[in-house]
């Protein structure tokens, strides 16, 4: 694999998260605008959007922080790579269990339906964040 064909898949993945935040953003802070201008009190499409935004936030600021510091890398930096970036998928499965604990826990024990849209918004970018990292996982073994 040639060290220019990784930097292009980095960059690539990156902009795939900055979009995928940005997207985010955008719909969880125009999923609370909507609440807040109708004024509807629904904690769960609120926890939901409110999770999507700040989500989103965190994972535009890590795409725009992380693409400076991008570079040519040798053999063992890809293979370092490779190694952060199955210890993300790793933390990335762990948000999906965190957000259908949180969801299926807030139903059955607490009934509350803040703590299902908190869980489900947590879930859904646990499962993007998995796909986006996944993809660059197997573009980096395809090209070995």
């Amino acid at each position: 694999m040639w060290a220019d064909q990784v930097l292009a898949f980095e960059k690539a993945h990156l902009a795939r998260l900055l979009l995928w935040g940005v997207a985010s953003i955008i719909s969880g802070t125009g999923c609370w605008l909507f609440l807040r201008v109708k004024a509807l009190e629904l904690p769960l499409l609120r926890h939901f959007a409110v999770q999507t935004a700040a989500w989103g936030a965190i994972d535009s600021l890590l795409a725009l922080a992380s693409r400076p510091q991008l570079g040519l890398r040798d053999y063992d930096g890809v293979t370092r790579l490779d190694r952060f970036l199955w210890l993300n998928c790793g933390l990335d499965v762990g948000y999906v269990a965190v957000g259908v604990t949180l969801a299926v826990c807030g139903w059955r024990l607490a009934r509350s339906r803040g703590l299902v849209g908190a869980g489900i918004g947590i879930g859904i970018q646990g499962i993007a964040l998995l796909l986006l990292d996944l993809r660059l996982a197997a573009l980096l073994t395809q090209a070995r």
